[in-house]
């Protein structure tokens, strides 16, 4: 598969995720505006798809949210195996990303060091 093609794919892919979580995540301590959907890594053979999941703030809470969205994983992939045409539907995997936080941590000891006080 070319590159191009898997990187439309893996786009695809985060919309369609991002949009299921909406339709889908109800629970009580699911806090839908902590989470974003980063990226969507897909196998060459479409078989399986990495979920890169940023949880803004809710530290003591991030353990629970992503075993729920763990749970609803095979809900998510009938939603986009009933909405996106392809060979195969890939078997998700979501995995907790960290570097919107490391980004901010870093962005904020940058503007401590412009800023002494």
């Amino acid at each position: 598969m070319s590159v191009n093609r898997l990187t439309r794919v893996n786009e695809l892919l985060k919309r369609e995720i991002s949009e299921s979580l909406f339709r889908i995540m109800h629970e009580n301590d699911f806090d839908l505006s902590a989470v974003t959907v980063t990226r969507v890594t897909t196998s060459r053979n479409l078989r399986n798809a990495r979920v890169f999941i940023a949880i803004r703030g809710h530290q003591e809470k991030r353990d629970r949210m992503l075993s729920l969205l763990r749970k609803h994983r095979v809900e998510i992939q009938h939603r986009i195996n009933a909405n996106i045409t392809l060979k195969y539907t890939p078997r998700l995997m979501f995995e907790l990303d960290t570097s919107i936080e490391e980004g901010d941590h870093i962005l904020h000891r940058l503007s401590e060091l412009d800023n002494p006080t």
